[in-house]
């Protein structure tokens, strides 16, 4: 099946998500399979989004117009790809750079490849910077490293919330005190946990 998801940055009537919906429908994605938010770029909380990777099964593929469409940075868009990837679902870019990224090809997946490269070398110099902050604070005599979010206890309530597929993940982050893109950190659409989820409950 295909599902499409668009996003216009304003929500003031300046904008129209026509377009997009015009370029999934030409493109084979029923109407009631489109998936569309009214938020900027970097917001965290884009519900239809978080309906339409919810929603996605395996054999799907979704469809977007650009892939800054999708991803808040080439970070995220890289782990959210990835995500689908594991889960068999595949992504079509329509137009914009990236247009011919299509994973259920094999041409699409090298151009998915180089996004991926790059993305791990932002990751690996961020790493690298954080590390080096961190070994400057500790001849200082001080000590860093980021807290945790979510307790044990949090984590293993938001696995059992998001396998749920009738859990609403802005009730679940309210109920949790944290915002979607924290949660999203711990464990995955799915329930399916994540590298921070796996290190609270490992520690």
């Amino acid at each position: 099946m295909l599902i499409g998801y668009a996003r216009i940055s304003k929500a003031d009537g300046s904008q129209s998500l026509d377009l997009q919906h015009d370029a999934l429908i030409l493109n084979g994605v029923d109407v009631a399979n489109c998936y569309s938010d009214r938020a900027p770029g970097k917001k965290e909380a884009r519900p239809e989004l978080e309906a339409c990777l919810k929603a996605l099964r395996e054999g799907d593929t979704l469809v977007i117009w650009k892939l800054d469409r999708l991803g808040r940075s080439l970070h995220h868009l890289v782990n959210t790809v990835n995500d689908l990837s594991k889960r068999g679902v595949g992504l079509k870019v329509l137009t914009g750079t990236g247009a011919q990224i299509d994973t259920a090809t094999s041409a699409g997946r090298l151009s998915f490849g180089i996004f991926a490269a790059l993305a791990d070398f932002e990751s690996d110099l961020i790493r690298e910077r954080t590390m080096a902050g961190l070994a400057a604070a500790r001849a200082r005599g001080r000590k860093g490293g980021r807290k945790f979010a979510l307790s044990k206890t949090q984590v293993r309530m938001a696995q059992a919330a998001m396998k749920n597929r009738g859990t609403s993940v802005a009730d679940l982050c309210k109920e949790l005190g944290v915002k979607p893109v924290t949660l999203y950190r711990y464990v995955d659409p799915n329930g399916n946990l994540r590298d921070y989820g796996k290190r609270v409950l490992s520690s």
